[in-house]
């Protein structure tokens, strides 16, 4: 679903453990791309609706495996690079908007499986520190990932780890 702005109706997945560290995956064939589950929103899907979706294609787990503890309120916008942009697509796709869900996993790691999918995503995974990604992702989506971190991490963090 591209809406009249160009912008992609989508869904971010932070997924927690019980250290408050988060699950970070290397996308398939991508040699240092790593990013959380993210993906589309369907038509008849919504937003919740839609992660749980993701969650079970990105990752193998089931909304029995995770705990919901919390969104952001407002839609969190990225625009794409120029390279990226498909100018031939109709509708024109500019970027993506996105809502983004906190969860902790309450079911053993094992039950992680990347291959879920036909055409996996992911090829490794990794707990990491709660702030660790915002060093490492891809440029254009680094301030959509430091406000849903910044926003969800009240829900997870004690006060004290929370960056200003």
């Amino acid at each position: 679903m591209i809406d009249r702005d160009g912008f992609r109706a989508n869904v971010g997945i932070i997924l927690t453990n019980d250290r408050t560290e988060v699950f970070w995956a290397r996308r398939v064939g991508g040699a240092n791309a790593w990013q959380f589950p993210q993906g589309g929103i369907k038509p008849d899907e919504t937003p919740e609706m839609a992660m749980y979706r993701e969650l079970h294609e990105e990752v193998g787990l089931k909304p029995e495996h995770v705990e919901l503890i919390g969104n952001t309120r407002k839609w969190l916008r990225y625009r794409l690079p120029k390279r990226f942009i498909r100018h031939h697509q109709k509708p024109l796709c500019i970027g993506q908007k996105q809502i983004w869900f906190i969860l902790r996993l309450i079911t053993d790691e094992e039950n992680v499986d990347l291959y879920q999918a036909q055409k996996p995503e992911f090829d490794h995974w990794q707990w990491v520190d709660y702030w660790h990604p915002l060093d490492e992702i891809v440029s254009f989506k680094k301030d959509v990932y430091r406000k849903a971190l910044t926003e969800l991490a009240p829900l997870v963090l004690p006060q004290e780890s929370i960056r200003p």
